[in-house]
């Protein structure tokens, strides 16, 4: 990381950047170009295990390569704020990210519907949501271990670049 000055270390930090962040992009290898796909999200924290919980149909081209590979990258970022320092007639933009790699696991029964949970889960609208169940075997649930991150934050009122 070339701005060490604004790398994240504290897993409490990071904690507070995946639960303020709305989209996880998952980056998947396609031959000579990376396929990116943004995706609505959960997460599980174990210690200082991360997982992620996503979802989709059961067939098409994210579905294929996430089977094909069992991999990914990832990346999520928030709290964007364009900034302008007129003394010094800079511009820099505020936000807070992480990124990293992760294993896929596509879940089945028990696990599946634990992955549904934790994803209705994260927003009050959908916590008690009675949805309609028969969808779920059309469901893909997978999960994502995560291998390796770094976080980094360029917070508001921080240092212009």
């Amino acid at each position: 990381m070339r701005r060490k000055d604004r790398e994240v270390k504290d897993f409490e930090v990071i904690k507070q950047i995946i639960d303020e962040c709305e989209i996880i992009r998952i980056g998947l290898q396609d031959g000579d170009y990376p396929y990116i796909v943004p995706l609505n999200f959960g997460y599980e924290i174990d210690g200082e295990q991360i997982y992620f919980y996503i979802h989709g149909a059961m067939a098409g081209r994210k579905y294929e390569l996430m089977k094909e590979r069992g991999v990914c990258s990832f990346e999520m970022d928030c709290g964007h704020v364009m900034e302008l320092i007129h003394e010094a007639k800079d511009v820099t933009m505020r936000y807070k990210s992480l990124m990293g790699k992760a294993t896929i696991e596509y879940l089945d029964g028990e696990e599946k519907q634990h992955g549904i949970d934790i994803i209705m889960g994260r927003d009050d609208r959908t916590r008690d949501f009675e949805y309609n169940k028969d969808v779920v075997p059309r469901t893909l649930i997978a999960k994502l271990t995560v291998t390796e991150y770094s976080g980094k934050i360029n917070p508001v009122g921080g240092n212009p670049d």
